[in-house]
């Protein structure tokens, strides 16, 4: 009985980790974030993301907006109500499903004339390598599930040593 147990928790704990640690959390743009006169093509182009991984857009509430537009939208800088404007100035965006992703800015002109967009390919979760720590030109890229990871490994440490 105790090993059948031990065995359920040891399954369950090792798909926890498996789940927690194939998820990233991109922040746009990095510590410039989503902003005017920013290259978001060369800040995605040696990214790759995966369906579970997030998108986080910071910016000033008011002065910028995220709306997610399809490739038409992308390439006219136009935005459709239909499909949501964010406004929060931390926009957390979940990657659920693969293929082409869209988003601009809907203020003014801050896709046409001052470049904020961003496009990315979303590829399956069953493609997703381990994510690993990237030093990118001064800025540290933290793959923040590996400290989910870390964390969750030791407290089913602990759980395995007072059971």
């Amino acid at each position: 009985m105790g090993s059948s147990c031990f065995n359920i928790v040891f399954i369950a704990t090792l798909i926890f980790l498996a789940t927690s640690i194939s998820a990233t959390e991109y922040i746009v743009g990095d510590e410039s974030g989503w902003a005017l006169d920013f290259d978001y093509q060369t800040w995605a182009k040696d990214k790759v993301f995966f369906v579970g991984d997030t998108l986080v857009f910071n910016y000033a509430s008011g002065v910028h907006n995220v709306a997610k537009v399809n490739g038409t939208g992308f390439q006219q800088c136009t935005t459709s109500f239909s499909n949501g404007i964010l406004t929060s100035g931390r926009d957390i965006i979940p990657l659920q499903t693969p293929g082409r992703k869209w988003y601009i800015c809907g203020v003014g002109k801050h896709c046409e004339l001052r470049n904020m967009k961003l496009v990315i390919t979303v590829l399956p979760q069953t493609m997703a390598p381990a994510p690993s720590p990237v030093a990118t030109s001064g800025s540290f890229q933290i793959a923040v599930p590996m400290l989910y990871g870390l964390g969750s490994a030791l407290i089913a440490s602990l759980f395995l040593i007072l059971v």
